[in-house]
């Protein structure tokens, strides 16, 4: 892949997206300058690795849809926004820099989901006190369409081949918080199918 974009504040519901802007507010985190709000990062930072390296202890994953535009065809997959929670609080970019950006080595078709889009559900899971607990969940119904996040950065309403575009998440359960071990997962109950993926989190001494 030759470009990874990170879209934010992309909830359909003015309500959940102001939750979510709320949540990292309490963070230190400012206000985004427009919803939604695209972020370049760099495409040597997608992995599809079951470990990751971050620096300090104050990094955690969120659940994303991801859509790939690969050999003129769209394809979609689930992918963990895993980002420095300490440099977000003074620079929302440069945090989605610091850290990989985990994909589940899984795609489907873009075309087997478009008639059922909206019944997809994502979900993960941290692990916290010895135990996998439920972080997010929630239906790809709060989020903007596809389409409508595809045009924010497009005026052919085309991904350019070779794109990685992450969609927005959900509000976490109990607020955001670091894990180290980070599962999440896309479903489709219609068709009874899902893509997950889970890794673990080397943390980096900070040595100032």
């Amino acid at each position: 892949m030759r470009r990874a974009v990170i879209a934010g504040w992309t909830q359909r519901d003015a309500v959940a997206r102001e939750k979510h802007i709320a949540e990292l507010v309490a963070l230190g985190v400012g206000r985004p300058a427009s919803t939604p709000i695209y972020y370049r990062v760099s495409a040597a930072r997608l992995t599809t690795a079951d470990e990751i390296e971050a620096v300090g202890e104050n990094s955690s994953g969120e659940v994303e849809f991801v859509l790939v535009r690969s050999d003129d065809d769209l394809w979609i997959g689930v992918g963990s926004d895993h980002t420095d929670r300490t440099v977000e609080a003074y620079n929302v970019t440069v945090s989605k820099q610091m850290c990989d950006k985990p994909i589940a080595p899984e795609l489907w078709s873009f075309e087997d989901v478009r008639d059922h889009w909206d019944s997809l559900t994502l979900r993960s899971w941290i692990e916290e006190d010895g135990e996998q607990r439920l972080y997010q969940e929630g239906s790809v119904a709060s989020i903007l369409s596809p389409d409508r996040i595809i045009s924010g950065i497009t005026a052919n309403g085309h991904l350019a081949d070779g794109t990685v575009l992450f969609c927005g998440t959900l509000p976490a359960k109990g607020g955001i918080r670091p894990s180290r071990k980070f599962t999440f997962e896309l479903f489709d109950p219609v068709r009874n199918a899902r893509i997950s993926h889970t890794y673990t989190v080397d943390t980096l001494q900070s040595a100032g």
